[in-house]
Parts: structure tokens; sequence; C-alpha cells
């Protein structure tokens, strides 16, 4: 899929960016996996930590306190920090509890998204379950190319 994606956004002359939690960069890795990435992807952003989601990206510091980093209001103002730090076309942002374990609130395997693009910001969370940590994140990983995907279709 990430080759189906390179192309669509090269053909297309759009940029993205990522902000990423709980994957940890591996968005940012399958984006510039493949020769060419250089031309589509503008820089990503591990902000693994609350401070570096507000340092970084921009995130509220009220809006981590009242929903919580695994929430889609901070992954909303994760992607929206990202595109305009990156001056990018499209932005996704993760941030979840890959696990093991969960907190007292948000099970493991819970992963909010958000799609930032210059006509807003989209939003969902999956549960995936307790599925195991890295499958939690390569999934989590694939639905945000498809999120890139999406967002990249005329």
């Amino acid at each position: 899929m990430i080759d189906q994606v390179l192309a669509l956004l090269a053909k297309r002359k759009l940029t993205v960016t990522c902000a990423e939690s709980c994957t940890g960069g591996m968005v940012a890795a399958a984006l510039t996996d493949l020769p060419g990435s250089s031309a589509i992807f503008e820089r990503g952003y591990v902000t693994y930590s609350n401070a570096a989601k507000t340092e970084m990206l921009g995130v509220k510091h009220a809006t981590l306190e009242a929903h919580g980093a695994v929430s889609e209001a901070v992954a909303k103002q994760m992607a929206k920090g990202a595109l305009q730090r990156a001056g990018a076309d499209i932005a996704v942002a993760i941030s979840g509890i890959a696990g093991p374990g969960s907190s007292e609130f948000k099970p493991e395997g819970r992963v909010c998204f958000a799609l930032a693009t210059p006509n807003g910001v989209k939003s969902q969370t999956i549960d995936y379950g307790a599925i195991g940590r890295g499958k939690v994140r390569e999934a989590s990983r694939d639905h945000a190319l498809q999120l890139i995907r999406t967002a990249a279709q005329p």
C-alpha cells in the first residue's frame, strides 16, 4: 500500500507530515521506506510525552488535563500543530495505548487518529483490543497510511 500512497502524493504534488505517539515513528518510517519519498515527506514528530506534544505541536495543557493524551481532542491538536509547523498539505496524528496494560478510563488497544488538511481536521477512535503491543502499533500505522491515501485522492 505504501507505494500507492507515495505515487498518489507525488502525482498530486502533495506533502505529508505525521505526529506520532504510540507508533513511535512507524508512519514516518513507512513513508520514507521507498525511493522518492523526499518529494512528499516533509517531516515527522514523535511526541511520546505530554511535554513533547505541548512543546513541539502546541497541544494545550488544558486539553491534556481535560481529555488525556489518548483522546480525539489531543489527536486533533497534534495534527493541526504538525500541519502548521511543517507547512505540509496533509498531517496525520496518532495517540493511543498500545499495551500491555491500560489506564483507569481507557482500555489497552484504544488509538485516536486525526487527519488535518487546509480544509479542516477530522478525528476518530479505534479500539483494537488487547491484541498485543506490536499488532496495535502495526494496525495503527496501516490505518494512518490509509487516512493519508484517502486524503490525497482527488
